[in-house]
């Protein structure tokens, strides 16, 4: 009899845009589609499991430009370092997308020739605002801030193909409302329905609707651009399709279809090979779409209405998850409050990990540390909600939980195990009472009941409801933690008539972490195979393949199984380990940047040139008595200047001492706040040339961000002097 054909489940993460390195925000989504992976592989099912780079569009090229590197080669850096994160950590993704692979353009073309094919694509101008740090067209006034992220809004104006987004309005939230698409969570949901509906409560806005019980506000979507011309970074619109529309210029693939026509072409889409469409034909849809929740509309608005037009299934669900905050901020490299990865791998494998186990590889090392990563923000964030990152609760929840709680627990069963049993997990002697408790109140049942409510309890929970899950685990732990407490075994073994009960005590204990660390196992997959195996229960990756883990049922430990070498599991962290992490990410954030992609993350030493020596030999004037302590060179090529002209120069309302400048770096434009306005008027800034400190971290003041510093000088108490460049120096140019 043939087997059955298992079922399949397809989840992809977002693809991450290569305009900086990757931070833990990054791994949270992507250890969530892990986690989540690895339980539908565990329940049998042919499961599928894609993550990859978003790397086309203005923001890459104007970056690439400004560290003075081709595109490809300034995506080929960042995207590795996405990708070797990901293989450091031990996750288990089945293919890594890059829209810049030959094959993805391919798909890319063939979905935008679908839809102009069936009459979805028209072409016509644009002139309005657009947000290049999101790459989104944006219906506010040019200049003023992105409402995402707080960037300047540039003017566009070009010829555009657009895409008949208005004829979805409807069809959309039919969608949504029916359960066809599912968006989780509810905020998620409800956002994207209101700004499907529009502004219903405006006056007048749903006279018509409300007199044919209509809840929307008909032609509140607008048609949306999907292609850009003055630039060329990008997938090029077929030529023929430009031929046919009458382009007068070159058009590249508007970066948002272009990236989220990867869930396709990842699997096959767009491939005149057999074997491709076979595995388009059995993936898609995709089962979960996870995303964050700045880029839902583009999920679940523009995606779905993309599919619709062209004909082909929608995902089956969107789920959104929430920011991790720093200092109470979304972590961004703008902000400069972005956390690595590689910290907590490098600290938890080097100074805990290592200290107890110096004869282990790098792999182990890395491996130990992203579990710990792994358990601390699934336990602490509510999956879909924002959640604090620190390092010292980070530190706390380890100790408490895995070090003290779960790590204790194994080390101690099996300690004992193997000094009263010779390392044999030995035989239960149950009590023969009615109700199999004791007459003196022995229940050698309480594991076995606690075990099975735990097993319950889990199964009814949301696949995504980790928080939840971790802290029932952690409960299951604290009683059996009591239960050898209760208990106490070392008491037992001294009085041989209680033999057959101590025999008892350590099976049910011992059965409890086996039960323990099969539901830990997804979570901790590192952490867990090591306990498996000092169980005697030989390779967790076996177990799985066999139906163990998803079929746990209490009593599966055999007695007489022989343990492993025992040694330890989970070592303590010391509580300096947060001061360590956080010396080890403001050493990585102020190092000094190369050039290229990899400037983010790797320091180099400055060179210095014998001009700078010659200058070294000359006797310096008497130190001035207010000056600042002595900084090496390799201080001083961490600040970034570069010359950049003013565009817009404005008084902001009750802020006598601040003017809000919009300056032209060359590759992008900003806004900075300067207290000047006693020294200068805006009409006297507006045009010059002058020097900005481009690598300071944004801040707010008067609730506007300023990104920069305007350099100066000035006596005690006097008129600050801008610092200006000749006419014929560069916009944007680097001064050294």
């Amino acid at each position: 009899m043939a087997s059955e054909t298992p079922s399949k489940y397809y989840l992809t993460t977002p693809i991450y845009y290569v305009n900086a390195r990757p931070h833990i925000g990054h791994a949270y989504t992507t250890i969530v589609a892990d986690v989540i992976a690895r339980e539908h592989r565990l329940r049998g099912e042919d499961t599928f499991f894609l993550t990859g780079t978003d790397e086309h569009g203005q923001k890459i090229e104007r970056s690439a430009a400004a560290a003075g590197v081709p595109p490809q080669q300034f995506t080929d850096e960042v995207s590795i370092k996405f990708r070797s994160l990901w293989d450091r950590m031990g996750l288990t993704y089945d293919r890594y997308i890059r829209t810049t692979d030959e094959c993805h353009k391919l798909g890319v073309q063939k979905l935008f020739a679908e839809l102009y094919e069936r009459g979805k694509i028209y072409l016509s101008t644009y002139t309005g605002a657009y947000c290049v740090s999101d790459e989104a067209f944006v219906d506010l006034p040019v200049g003023t801030p992105c409402p995402d992220c707080g960037k300047l809004l540039e003017q566009v104006t070009e010829e555009n193909f657009f895409f008949k987004l208005s004829e979805y309005q409807r069809s959309l939230i039919d969608a949504i409302e029916s359960g066809e698409l599912v968006i989780e969570p509810a905020t998620a949901r409800n956002e994207v329905l209101s700004f499907l509906r529009g502004n219903v409560n405006a006056d007048g806005a749903t006279a018509e609707a409300a007199a044919s019980g209509i809840t929307y506000v008909p032609g509140a979507l607008k048609d949306l651009s999907i292609s850009r011309s003055s630039f060329t970074w990008g997938v090029p619109v077929p030529e023929a399709i430009q031929k046919a529309a009458g382009a007068t210029q070159k058009h590249i693939v508007y970066v948002w279809l272009d990236a989220l026509s990867n869930y396709m072409t990842a699997i096959g889409y767009g491939s005149d090979k057999p074997e491709d469409a076979a595995s388009f034909a059995k993936y898609w849809p995709a089962d979960l779409h996870l995303v964050g929740k700045e880029i839902t509309r583009f999920h679940c608005v523009y995606w779905p209405a993309f599919l619709m037009a062209a004909g082909l299934p929608l995902p089956k669900k969107i789920t959104a998850n929430g920011w991790l905050l720093f200092d109470n901020a979304k972590m961004s490299k703008s902000r400069g409050n972005v956390v690595r990865s590689e910290t907590i791998l490098d600290a938890f494998g080097e100074n805990v990990f290592a200290t107890q186990f110096p004869e282990s590889t790098k792999q182990e090392r890395d491996l130990f540390g992203a579990d710990v990563l792994r358990y601390f923000l699934l336990r602490e964030i509510p999956f879909g909600q924002d959640g604090s990152f620190s390092f010292d609760a980070m530190v706390t929840r380890y100790n408490a939980d895995l070090a003290n709680g779960y790590g204790n627990l194994v080390s101690r069963t099996l300690s004992m195990i193997e000094k009263y049993f010779e390392g044999a997990i030995p035989a239960p002697k149950f009590e023969d009472s009615e109700d199999g408790v004791a007459p003196d109140g022995f229940d050698a049942a309480i594991l076995s009941r606690a075990g099975e409510a735990l097993k319950h309890e889990l199964a009814a929970l949301g696949e995504t409801d980790f928080a939840t899950r971790l802290s029932k685990i952690a409960g299951f732990i604290t009683v059996v933690d009591g239960f050898i407490t209760a208990n106490a075994p070392w008491k037992l073994a001294k009085d041989e008539a209680m033999r057959g009960r101590l025999a008892t005590v350590l099976y049910v204990t011992a059965e409890a972490v086996r039960w323990a660390t099969a539901h830990l196992h997804t979570v901790c997959p590192f952490i867990t195979t090591r306990v498996w195996e000092q169980l005697g229960l030989g390779s967790i990756e076996h177990s799985w393949r066999n139906g163990e883990l998803a079929n746990m049922h209490w009593g599966g430990l055999g007695p007489g199984t022989k343990l492993s070498v025992l040694g330890p599991l989970v070592p303590r962290a010391d509580k300096n380990l947060a001061e360590v992490m956080i010396e080890m990410e403001n050493t990585n954030t102020t190092a000094a940047p190369t050039t290229g992609a990899a400037a983010e993350t790797t320091p180099v030493a400055a060179v210095e040139t014998p001009a700078a020596e010659a200058a070294a030999e000359v006797a310096a004037p008497a130190k001035p008595a207010d000056s600042s302590p002595e900084i090496g060179i390799d201080d001083f090529v961490k600040i970034e200047l570069r010359v950049a002209q003013v565009l817009v120069a404005e008084r902001i309302p009750k802020a006598d001492k601040l003017l809000r400048l919009e300056v032209d770096l060359g590759f992008e434009k900003r806004q900075i706040l300067s207290g000047i306005a006693e020294f200068y008027t805006p009409e006297e800034l507006i045009g010059r040339r002058i020097i900005v400190i481009t690598n300071l971290a944004p801040r707010k003041m008067r609730g506007l961000e300023s990104h920069g510093m305007l350099l100066a000088a000035s006596e005690e108490g006097g008129k600050p002097f801008l610092a200006t460049v000749p006419e014929g120096v560069p916009v944007g140019t680097r001064l050294k």
